[in-house]
């Protein structure tokens, strides 16, 4: 028994010899890493939450600060538009300087009760035509090399319509020049309004600037150029720049525009100036002749693409017409389809009908829209939307031209419309 019991203890002595076989030196430094290693995850979780207790105090600040930015805005947003340029580079501020002159004006006389009621009707029509953020850009007309220099520099004051997408926001560029003829088209009106003969226009050039995402103070910086043969042309061309959300699948939304009228301004030499977005306008590009046909037995609606025709301009020998044809129909949108391509002409003519099955009849709500579309057919180019048209019923009011085709079924009925851009 004293035998087995000394060879047992034995064995215990020889196992604790294995687990320990590493001398006091290793334990020592092992223990000190480990020390070590626990110290350093304290600082950083102690550094950790001195980030989060100071984000958290700036954040109040800020608030507790708002009220104060807003009574000073005015003053900050006339002082943050006084950019020092060049020497050779004058800096307007053509919405700093009508704020002045007014006050200067309301101080200096009393208006009667009456006007100063048109004058805050006044004042809420034009806020209406205005939207968020304003554009920073320059002018100059270069006359030793004959061309017109467009620099697209920032946008600031965007607002984000959808929290859940980012802004991708970039600028569309076009020069536009007004015909000399004027156009009679039912329907369409002059930029004020008035019932004169809308002005024809044709795009000379058009460009577009890189998309900056996920700014709502985008900084561009984009130049760009197009050369003129005098400087007389400027009286009758107008630069029309829009501010758009890029969105992969081309269904860009249009944020706001600035137009500028170049006769207007003296830019022999770089001008800069800073506009407030105002809400999109269209533009008469051409006119289309749309036939409409109904037959309300088999439910089906018949468009007919007649003619279109456009501003004269240089057409290229390659250059060709095709349209786009979508109806939209209680809510259902139908299969788009469309049309031959056709070589362009100063009136190209089409005569060609698409049919389009109705999901159901009557119909409450209606739209047909017509693209048209430039194309070039020896080489290998995108395509270049010219212009579109509407036409379209809904419940409360319908189309002209809608209205007389319900009243002559089954048979076509023709009328020309305004192709806007």
């Amino acid at each position: 028994m004293e035998l087995d019991g000394l060879v047992y203890f034995d064995g215990l002595s020889a196992a604790g010899d294995l687990r320990m076989p590493f001398p006091d030196t290793v334990k020592y430094c092992i223990l000190g890493i480990s020390v070590t290693l626990f110290l350093l995850a304290l600082g950083i979780l102690a550094w950790q939450v001195f980030r989060c207790c100071s984000q958290t105090h700036a954040t109040h600040t800020q608030q507790d600060t708002v009220n104060d930015d807003q009574l000073y805005s005015d003053e900050k947003s006339g002082t943050a538009r006084t950019y020092s340029g060049a020497p050779s580079t004058r800096v307007e501020n053509v919405n700093t300087e009508v704020r002045r002159l007014s006050r200067c004006l309301s101080q200096s006389s009393l208006p009667s009760r009456g006007s100063v009621q048109a004058d805050g009707e006044m004042e809420e029509q034009a806020d209406n035509n205005k939207v968020n953020g304003s554009l920073h850009f320059s002018i100059y007309y270069d006359q030793l090399q004959s061309q017109l220099v467009v620099t697209i520099l920032q946008v600031e004051g965007l607002l984000e319509q959808n929290p859940s997408r980012i802004l991708q926001p970039f600028v569309k560029l076009r020069l536009m020049s007004a015909n000399s003829e004027e156009v009679e088209v039912e329907g369409c009106t002059d930029e004020e309004g008035e019932g004169t003969a809308p002005v024809l226009w044709k795009v000379l050039q058009e460009w577009r600037t890189r998309i900056v995402k996920g700014s709502c103070n985008p900084l561009f910086g984009d130049q760009f150029s197009c050369p003129l043969l005098e400087e007389k042309e400027l009286h009758h061309i107008n630069l029309r720049m829009e501010v758009r959300d890029f969105d992969k699948f081309s269904r860009h939304s249009v944020l706001g525009e600035v137009r500028v009228p170049l006769g207007r301004l003296n830019i022999s030499y770089p001008l800069e100036l800073q506009e407030d977005l105002m809400i999109p306008q269209k533009d008469l590009v051409g006119q289309v002749l749309l036939s409409l046909k109904i037959l309300p037995t088999s439910q089906r609606l018949e468009v007919g693409l007649l003619k279109v025709r456009t501003a004269p301009t240089e057409i290229s020998s390659d250059a060709a017409l095709y349209a786009r044809i979508s109806v939209q129909c209680n809510h259902s949108k139908l299969r788009y389809q469309k049309t031959s391509a056709v070589a362009r002409c100063l009136v190209t003519v089409f005569n060609e009908v698409v049919m389009f099955s109705l999901p159901e009849f009557p119909l409450e709500q209606c739209k047909i829209l017509v693209s048209v579309y430039e194309m070039h057919t020896t080489m290998k180019s995108p395509k270049y939307l010219i212009g579109q048209l509407k036409v379209e019923k809904k419940k409360s009011a319908e189309d002209k031209h809608w209205s007389i085709m319900m009243r002559s079924v089954r048979q076509p009925i023709a009328k020309w419309h305004g192709l806007l851009i």
